[in-house]
């Protein structure tokens, strides 16, 4: 449950138990992606291939289940406005470049792209199936003059993106899907792409307990493991307490860069 029972180990024998035998009817569906979990990680060692392949599973269902565990069109829609709605409040202008790692079917990319200029909005994400289904999002809601961008991506090292272009980093439901060493490698390179004053913001699953994974799609982190990560990168990092008052799972962060790592933008 993420920030709502930050010291549970859901990988537990124990905790197993107790879940299964108070919810018995998703017994079967764990089964199911435990079985898809083993299958996969045979065929793909790589963690990036093996989400990928992941999401390919559950896109083939529809993009909804592929963003978020099999939400509703009204969950799918309010999840992304809250999303848009902490965002807005705390800063983002219709002036800003922003970059949304992980943009899945647009679920808040859609409100992102309305409120920005056009052009504005850079959106990566691992999987070629669900940037097919952000294509259809942007025809359903009539954004093409808004002239997104919509990239695959098959790392974090954001290389192919310009030094100090982005006001605004956002990555929503990323990292906890993400083992230590992915999230490593875009602290070591998100700082070169954010512009002066510029800022990142992620959500994770939070512990206050032992760090610990369901299957290999689930990672739980403490606070204090990421803020350290960060600060190795040259990225000041602070809890935002305000967004744990939301109805959400996860916990979020924002990091900056540090004042004596700070970059200057070129004409």
């Amino acid at each position: 449950m993420g920030a709502k029972e930050p010291g549970r180990n859901r990988a537990g024998l124990a905790y197993r138990v107790r879940y299964a035998l108070r919810h018995p009817e998703r017994v079967p569906a764990h089964a199911r992606r435990a079985l898809r979990d083993a299958w996969l990680r045979l065929l793909h060692r790589d963690h990036i291939a093996y989400y990928r392949a992941v999401m390919a599973s559950d896109a083939a269902r529809s993009a909804e289940a592929a963003v978020g565990h099999n939400p509703s069109r009204e969950q799918w829609a309010r999840i992304g406005r809250m999303q848009f709605d902490y965002l807005v409040r705390h800063g983002l202008k219709p002036h800003h470049r922003m970059l949304e790692i992980g943009c899945g079917n647009l679920r808040a990319g859609r409100l992102f792209i309305d409120h920005l200029e056009p052009g504005h909005y850079y959106g990566i994400d691992i999987s070629p199936h669900i940037l097919l289904a952000a294509q259809d999002t942007l025809v359903r809601e009539g954004l093409q003059a808004k002239l997104p961008h919509l990239t695959l991506a098959n790392d974090l090292t954001l290389a192919f993106l310009p030094d100090g272009h982005f006001d605004v980093v956002h990555a929503h439901s990323v990292f906890s899907h993400s083992p230590r060493h992915v999230i490593e490698e875009c602290f070591a390179h998100v700082g070169r792409v954010l512009a002066p004053g510029g800022f990142f913001d992620f959500t994770f699953d939070r512990t206050e307990g032992e760090e610990h994974q369901v299957l290999h799609e689930d990672f739980y982190y403490r606070t204090e493991t990421l803020v350290g990560l960060a600060a190795r990168y040259g990225l000041s990092a602070r809890f935002m307490d305000d967004w744990e008052e939301l109805p959400h799972r996860q916990s979020k962060i924002r990091l900056t860069a540090m004042p004596d790592r700070a970059r200057t933008v070129g004409p």
